[in-house]
C-alpha cells in the first residue's frame, strides 16, 4: 500500500461523510414530498416532484430553456442575492407551485455606488453606469436614495441592466 499523507485520508473521509449527510437529507426531502412508499418506481417519484425547467435570470424573471418567462418571487431573488445571468431550476410541483433553486451562479464582482430613483423604478450608479434593483432589496435594508450600497453584479458587466444589492453603507 502507497504511503498516503494522514492529511489527504482525513480530507477524504471529511467529504465521504459530507457526501452521506447531504444524500441522507436529500433522502428525507424526497420522502416528505413524495411519502415512503418502497412500491413507487424512482421514475414515478420523480414525476410526482412535476415539471422541471432550468432557465437564466435576467434581472427578474427567469426564462426559460422553453423561452418562457416566468417570475421569480422579488424576496427570493432578493434573499440569494440573484445576479442576472444566473442558471436556476425551476421545479413545478403537481399543486403548480413554483419551486425555484439557483444551479449556475455566474462570475460576478462586488461594487459600490448611489442608489437612485428615477421613473418609478430603484437604480444604483456605479461610476456612471445605472443598474436596477429590486423593491424588495430596497425595502430590506431600509436603503434611500443618495444612500451609499454595495451590489453585485456580473463580472462582465458590459451587457447588464441589474444588480443585487448586497448592503446599505
Amino acid at each position: 500500500m502507497p504511503d498516503v499523507p494522514d492529511k489527504q485520508v482525513k480530507r477524504l473521509r471529511a467529504l465521504i461523510e459530507e457526501a452521506e449527510t447531504s444524500l441522507a437529507a436529500a433522502k428525507e426531502l424526497l420522502i416528505s414530498l413524495v411519502g415512503d412508499d418502497a412500491k413507487v418506481a424512482p421514475v414515478a417519484r420523480a414525476e410526482a416532484l412535476g415539471k422541471v425547467i432550468e432557465g437564466v435570470f435576467d434581472g427578474q424573471n427567469m426564462v426559460g430553456s422553453d423561452s418562457k418567462v416566468y417570475p421569480v418571487p422579488a424576496n427570493y431573488a432578493s434573499k440569494s442575492k440573484l445576479v442576472q445571468g444566473d442558471i436556476l431550476k425551476l421545479t413545478i410541483a403537481e399543486d403548480g407551485a413554483f419551486l425555484y433553486k439557483q444551479i449556475g451562479p455566474i462570475p460576478r464582482k462586488q461594487v459600490v455606488g448611489t442608489l437612485m430613483f428615477e421613473n418609478g423604478h430603484y437604480f444604483v450608479d456605479v461610476n456612471n453606469k445605472k443598474f436596477r434593483v429590486l423593491l424588495a432589496s430596497v425595502t430590506y435594508f431600509k436603503a434611500k436614495p443618495g444612500d451609499q450600497v454595495s451590489v453585485n453584479v456580473p463580472e462582465d458587466d458590459t451587457a447588464a441592466e441589474w444588480a443585487a444589492l448586497e448592503a446599505a453603507l
